[in-house]
């Protein structure tokens, strides 16, 4: 580390909270899942959810190169599905700005809490070891990081330009968070050309304030969408967990609305529960619902490409996106909105969980 102290500069983060500690804000209980039966902790998965062990030699391999740097990858710290999948083809994600976030989501296996440090040097160590990995592709993703002024964003783009620096041959792909929805810090981003910008939606419009209360759900769109304005020619790319409670009908408005914003690449996956402290399943989504999805997505909202299926994750086939998908223009939705909007979190009223502004175009 590299010893620099950060001050909070606003935003949410759980100033008051343990460091550290893998569990989200509040109860496991949603809205959403009053009146409806939910996956007991303990039940048997379905077969189709099933992964064999990670355990071969590049495995172990990537995994002591990691902790020789030490580096954090999103492969671990979410508990990937995966992992022994994508680490034996000597693929990895890597999650940058620490493994603490400042945000607690419901569904988030990545612990959270107050960072204390920001490690500069990481960007070069990054690099060195995708260098060292011979990695023809590679996802950026991060923690929150609600107390820094640009949410980390300056990191993201040194850490771009130290992998361009040392594997030209190497196509980024990152992963961000909202920035408070700050286009400077997107812009941040954008300047070094990653090849897909990705930031996930994760679930529909009723059960964001409750799945994802540090976060609002036209934030996130839209900030797709302006990034489409900044620079069309950069893939954009979301996803959205399913099993969570959400409908069919609410699903097909969150392609709608995801369009509207021009977004590419879709991934749809299913929510696994990390912990009882984590909301529970609501139900097992099918591999033919999953190809359902995947043709609705493509033939009837114009996505590019859509990756579905049970163990999909947003960085899922990735390199293969990068090099095969063509990027679209911009769409209807090109301003950032809610970016002065608290989000639930942010209100400390009792039992104010949103603050509703309506549809873009609606009074």
């Amino acid at each position: 580390m590299s010893g620099t102290t950060v001050k909070p500069a606003g935003g949410y983060h759980p100033g008051t909270k343990d460091t550290g500690i893998v569990k989200p804000k509040g109860t496991a209980r949603i809205r959403a899942h009053e009146g409806i039966r939910t996956v007991p902790m303990g039940d048997r998965k379905p077969e189709w959810l099933k992964v064999r062990s990670p355990g071969g030699k590049n495995y172990l391999r990537l995994k002591q190169l990691m902790r020789s740097q030490s580096l954090h990858t999103v492969c671990e710290e979410a508990g990937c599905p995966n992992i022994g999948e994508c680490w034996e083809a000597g693929t990895a994600t890597f999650m940058i700005l620490g493994d603490v976030c400042t945000r607690a989501c419901k569904y988030c296996a990545v612990a959270h809490g107050m960072p204390t440090e920001l490690d500069e040097d990481e960007p070069r160590r990054v690099a060195e070891t995708v260098q060292a990995m011979e990695l023809e592709h590679v996802v950026i993703t991060s923690v929150n990081r609600d107390e820094l002024a640009d949410g980390g964003a300056g990191i993201y783009a040194s850490t771009i330009r130290e992998i361009h620096a040392r594997v030209p041959g190497c196509s980024v792909e990152v992963l961000i968070p909202d920035f408070k929805g700050d286009e400077d810090a997107l812009r941040t981003v954008m300047e070094v050309r990653p090849a897909i910008l990705g930031h996930n939606l994760e679930t529909v419009e009723r059960l964001h304030p409750d799945v994802r209360p540090g976060g609002r759900y036209w934030r996130s769109i839209s900030y797709l969408g302006a990034a489409k304005r900044i620079d069309a020619s950069i893939l954009t790319k979301t996803g959205i967990i399913l099993g969570m409670g959400e409908r069919e009908d609410e699903i097909r408005q969150a392609m709608h609305d995801l369009r509207e914003a021009a977004v590419d690449i879709l991934t749809l996956g299913q929510y696994l529960r990390p912990s009882a402290d984590h909301i529970p399943v609501a139900r097992w989504v099918t591999p033919e619902e999953f190809r359902m999805w995947k043709d609705v997505g493509e033939r009837e909202f114009g996505f590019r490409h859509v990756e579905s299926g049970a163990l999909v994750r947003s960085s899922y086939h990735a390199k293969e996106q990068a090099r095969e998908v063509v990027a679209g223009g911009p769409g209807a939705i090109q301003d950032v909105l809610e970016a002065d909007i608290p989000a639930p979190a942010e209100v400390p009223l009792p039992g104010l969980v949103q603050l509703e502004m309506g549809r873009p175009g609606t009074t």
